[in-house]
């Protein structure tokens, strides 16, 4: 066996335990949030406000924007589209069940430049923060194909509900 073989041989097997264990990392990440679910369905007597063509990027942990969640179906990035309804935010994301935020799931809409796997310009994501089932809050960043972001972050930021403060009039 020639040196030059010997060098294929060796950057072939290494290429192998890479690929293995970025395999075995996202099944263990898989295992780990297999209990977080985006809630799916929309319900049928929400009324559609507007649509919007997007790319959904990630799903993180709250004010961690690189610490990613396989929250199902929000696993994985996809093309899609966002519609805004009196009752919430619908997500019909290519190939998924459509994903259903109820405004009373929704914690905060804001603007981010970073998130795993995407760098934009300043303030290009629409971050939503939201409950899951078991009221984990959670940051799942979105991308507008067309538009200025702040006129979709304005109208979402209506459907947040008002926040208790305790304080009484």
């Amino acid at each position: 066996m020639s040196t030059r073989d010997l060098a294929i041989a060796i950057m072939i097997a290494l290429a192998i335990v890479v690929l293995s264990a970025m395999f075995f990392a996202w099944r263990r990440r898989l295992r780990r949030d297999a209990g977080l679910v985006a809630p799916v369905g929309v319900p049928d007597d929400a009324a559609t406000l507007s649509r919007h063509e997007i790319l959904y990027v990630s799903t993180t942990r709250h004010d961690q924007p690189l610490e990613r969640l396989a929250v199902k179906p929000l696993a994985y990035r996809a093309r899609g589209e966002l519609v805004v309804t009196d009752q919430g935010i619908a997500l019909h994301l290519d190939g998924e069940q459509a994903v259903f935020l109820a405004s009373s799931t929704l914690v905060a809409i804001g603007r981010a430049t970073v998130t795993i796997d995407r760098v934009v310009e300043r303030d290009g994501l629409v971050r939503v923060a939201w409950l899951t089932g078991d009221d984990t809050t959670v940051d799942s960043y979105l991308r507008l194909a067309t538009g200025d972001p702040q006129n979709l972050i304005s109208e979402l930021q209506r459907l947040v509900p008002a926040k208790d403060t305790g304080a009484t009039s």
